[in-house]
């Protein structure tokens, strides 16, 4: 009687290895992926191998939180040139923030080491947030630039300001955490 009872042990063990073999491999993949990339992995989107998604940030980044300081400057001074001035900013991070999401984009989705991050989705994810805020602010300061200021231009002025911020870390760790965009070029 003793020796059936091994066999069915070791039957009830075999899935427990299995089970533990099958964690082990899933957490490798997971601490892969916590690892920086290869310096010879590819960008797609390029100018004389350099990405040209980080050139193109600066531009979104100046132009929401200049509208912001412009906001604050009609509030302070009640001169009407200050939310003519925040609705061409607004308009002008607005046009720079989608190419820079179409290249961010690109670079997302082209590019395998890149897609498989967390961090990466999280960045497109607050990228696309801000432009979708940074839309409705345009579009409110259209119907009237110094009537949209005040309280809800300066509100999604501030929160354009915050999710700039997150983007921006968050985009931070892309690079200086997992080497996304550090070296390399389109050749596979």
């Amino acid at each position: 009687m003793p020796a059936r009872a091994a066999p069915a042990r070791a039957a009830v063990r075999a899935p427990a290895r299995l089970a533990a073999a099958h964690a082990a491999a899933r957490m490798d993949t997971m601490e892969k992926f916590g690892l920086p990339l290869p310096l010879d992995t590819p960008t797609r989107v390029a100018v004389a191998r350099h990405p040209v998604h980080p050139m193109l940030v600066t531009f979104p980044i100046a132009f929401f939180l200049g509208a912001l300081a412009c906001d604050g400057a009609f509030v302070l001074l009640d001169d009407a040139f200050w939310s003519r001035a925040a609705l061409w900013l607004v308009g002008a991070g607005l046009a720079m923030g989608m190419l820079a999401a179409i290249a961010g984009t690109i670079e997302l989705l082209a590019v395998g080491g890149i897609r498989r991050r967390a961090a990466s989705w999280n960045h497109f994810v607050v990228a696309v947030l801000l432009l979708a805020v940074q839309a409705v602010n345009w579009l409110q300061r259209l119907q009237g630039a110094e009537e949209a200021v005040v309280p809800f231009g300066m509100f999604l002025s501030l929160l354009g300001a915050l999710l700039v911020a997150v983007a921006g870390w968050l985009g931070g760790k892309l690079v200086f955490e997992h080497q996304v965009g550090v070296g390399g070029d389109a050749e596979d």
